[in-house]
This record gives C-alpha cells, structure tokens and sequence, in this order.
C-alpha cells in the first residue's frame, strides 16, 4: 500500500511540474511567428543602403537601388517595408531602434541560425547547440510544449525553406507538423498539392532551402484548411541572397517578405477565428556585419551579427509605437508566445528568459 501511494504521489508531481497552471488570462487567442533570417537591423530603421549597390555593366543603377532609394531615412525604410512601418510600427510595437536607445540581441554567442532559431523558440541559449548541423535539438521548444497544453493538442503548425527545421523543432519527439520541403506536411487540400508540386517544379537554387514564396503560400493555406492557434512561419531568402553579395536581391526577399507579411495580417483578419483574436510576432535569427566588407556574413567572428530587432501586432502587444530606453533579448520570444496566451512557460522551463515587457 505504501509503494501505492509513493507512485501516485510521484505520479502527481510528475503532473504538477509538465502541466503547471496558467497565472493569467490570455491576452489573445491566436499567434503567428515569422521570422526573416539574417535580416539586418540596419535595413528595418534605416532602409537600404546606397554604398551596398554594385553598379550595372553599363555603369547604371541596379533596379533596386532605383527602387529602394529614398533621400530621407523615413521614406528610405518606409519603400522597403511598407507595412511594417506603416501598420506595425504605428499600431504594434517595435523593438531594436539604436536612435531610440532600444537593443535586441542574442544571448547564445554564436550568431548564426540553429543556436539563434533554438534560443528564440526555447528560451535559452544551449552551448550543446553549436552548428547548424542535422541534430535533434535536446530542448523543447514553446510550440513542442503549447501543443501538450489543453486547447492546442493538434493546433500548433510549422512551415519554413530550411531543412534543418525538423530538427530544431525535433519532430521525432515533438511529432509537430512541419512543413519544409515540401512545405506542405501531409496535404489535406486541392491547394496544398499544388504547393508541393510547384515547389518540386521550381529549381534547386540552393542546398537545403527552397525559395519564399511557396512557404508563404503553404502558410496562408494552413491559415484556412487547418486553423492554427499557433502558427510559426520561417522565410529566409533574405540571409541566402546576403551570402551570396546580392544586395539587390536581399532587398527585394525583405520586400516580398513586408508583402506577406501585409498579407498575412490581411487574411487573419478575414477569417472569423482569427479576426481580431491574433497576436503577430516578427523577428530575425540573428544580424549581420555591420560594414561593407563584412555585411554578408555572421557568426561568432562577426560581433555586429549580435544585435537584431523584434515586432509585434495585435491584441497584448501593448501600447503601440517603438520602444525606447529598453534592452531585451532574443531568448525572451519563447516566454512571450506563451504568456500572449496565457500560459506560463517559465513555470515548465525556470531557465528560460521572461516575456518582452510592456504586454498587456
């Protein structure tokens, strides 16, 4: 009888600390995280950069520096990024301007992608995470661990171009459905065949990424064929084109990705169980160099790549405009997905950094 109660007792515990009670009413029904990899903060506040632009043969402008020059700094970032700065910086909330004395940065000391996705969807910074390689991610992630919670069992969904993101997101415990490539896991529908198709069709351009614009698709698709209460979407042209010194090209992913984002926010708002009840979180895995020589790249030899930026839209985001006079990390997004909810993820996971102040 004694060994009886021991194992209910342990049974309970065991209980207790993977189902810790919520310490608040959510503050929204619904979050969709995007990030856009490799993503300067540089672009977001000041726009392009005309000394980044290689001229033509003929001694031209490059159509996008004709397409992205602005002589004034507002108009220069507002061409490149048109809803962010005009919807999401005036009726969300935005994070990292170095002219407001407000800093985002990573904490994992490494600066490049796996350690940065890992530190975002986890709340820590692991050393054991330390490449990019195929591993398994030891920790779990706020979207592994919202899906066990009551209301999200089957309601949490992954789409991405990298395919490492399986492991970062470790399907094999986490049993997640994660889109990469293909970008539609399982289709249900028509659309997400055609997806899968198009993006077999389209060409190879890169080792183990595939290009945006069918992951913004599959995306949107999820939106209305499977009805996410979480949903993360992972582009990243943008760090592919930096790698490669194509400014031009870098400009133009950030400008695609701006356009999904606007329609993204559009499409959740014509959706009766996201319309007004959904919280949009936006980010980057890490920076980049901070000069010409070095803007391609990051990684623990590039300090700059340390400083990165954060947004967010909709209900709890608090009061909206950029924030000033504040220093918070990328560590903290893990915390604030849950706490947007009204779930407490520290009290699982105590390591893990705070929600991102001010939600409300």
């Amino acid at each position: 009888m004694r060994a009886v109660r021991i194992s209910v007792v342990a049974l309970l515990l065991a209980l207790l600390v993977a189902w810790p009670a919520t310490t608040a009413a959510p503050l929204t029904s619904n979050v969709v995280i995007v990030t856009i990899d490799g993503f300067r903060w540089q672009e977001v506040f000041g726009g392009a950069n005309r000394e980044y632009f290689k001229k033509t043969s003929d001694g031209k402008p490059p159509a996008a520096e004709l397409r992205f020059w602005r002589d004034d700094e507002r108009a220069r970032r507002e061409a490149l990024l048109p809803f962010f700065w005009n919807t999401i910086a005036r009726e969300g909330v935005v994070f990292g301007d170095p002219s407001r004395q407000s800093r985002v940065h990573l904490t994992n000391g490494l600066w490049f992608s796996y350690p940065g996705y890992s530190e975002m969807l986890t709340g820590i910074a692991d050393p054991r995470v330390d490449s990019n390689d195929k591993v398994p991610n030891p920790n779990v992630t706020v979207l592994e661990w919202l899906q066990r919670r009551p209301g999200f069992a089957g309601r949490v969904h992954a789409v991405g171009d990298w395919d490492v993101l399986p492991y970062i997101l470790n399907v094999d415990r986490s049993h997640l459905p994660v889109g990469n490539m293909p970008p539609v896991p399982a289709p249900r529908t028509e659309r997400e065949r055609a997806i899968n198709d198009l993006t077999a069709d389209l060409p190879p351009y890169w080792n183990g990424v595939i290009f945006d614009a069918p992951v913004m698709q599959a995306a949107l698709e999820a939106l209305r064929a499977r009805r996410p209460r979480v949903l993360y979407v992972m582009l990243g042209e943008t760090d592919e084109w930096a790698h490669g010194g194509r400014y031009d090209l870098y400009l133009d992913a950030a400008f695609r990705s701006d356009r999904f984002l606007a329609t993204l926010w559009r499409t959740l708002q014509s959706l009766p169980d996201y319309r007004g009840r959904t919280t949009l979180l936006v980010t980057t895995d890490h920076g980049r160099g901070a000069t010409l020589k070095d803007w391609t790249d990051h990684g623990r030899d590039v300090p700059a790549a340390e400083t990165t930026w954060m947004a967010m839209l909709g209900p709890g985001a608090g009061a909206p405009g950029t924030r000033e006079g504040v220093t918070v990390t990328t560590s903290q997004l893990a915390a604030t997905i849950a706490a947007l909810l009204g779930e407490d993820y520290r009290a699982a996971f105590p390591a893990a950094a705070g929600p991102l102040p001010g939600l409300k």
